[in-house]
């Protein structure tokens, strides 16, 4: 039997590798246009994995405890996803001045591999 907090521990993986697999692919596929390209989807779409991964290590990682404390890691957890994607937009596009277009491209594509994902566990009873 699987305890709630293994289920999402294990859902968060597969979000993260899914998510990985999606900009991976997309990288791939703009290396076609050039390495600045490619790079540009890397940018954006790690920026939402990154900050997924550690909104879930932050959310997930310190056990059962107390409704507030879950909380407060959840929304702790959502701050910090936010600001590594404020801050990797900030450089992408400005310091390392790479192509806006695949840069947000990479950020809305890893963003609608998590929402795709979780429609997908709706669905499913044991996640």
């Amino acid at each position: 039997m699987r305890t709630p907090t293994v289920a999402g521990r294990q859902a968060a993986l597969r979000l993260i590798t899914i998510q990985s697999l999606v900009v991976a692919l997309l990288a791939l596929a703009y290396s076609m246009l050039g390495l600045r390209s490619a790079l540009a989807v890397l940018a954006g779409g790690g920026a939402v994995v990154l900050g997924g991964a550690l909104l879930a290590q932050l959310a997930l990682g310190g056990g059962v405890s107390a409704a507030g404390v879950v909380l407060g890691r959840l929304l702790g957890g959502m701050a910090l996803k936010w600001c590594v994607i404020a801050l990797a937009l900030y450089f992408a596009l400005g310091p390392w001045a790479l192509p806006a277009g695949p840069v947000l491209f990479g950020v809305v594509a890893a963003s609608l591999a998590q929402v795709l994902f979780g429609k997908l566990n709706q669905f499913q009873g044991d996640v």
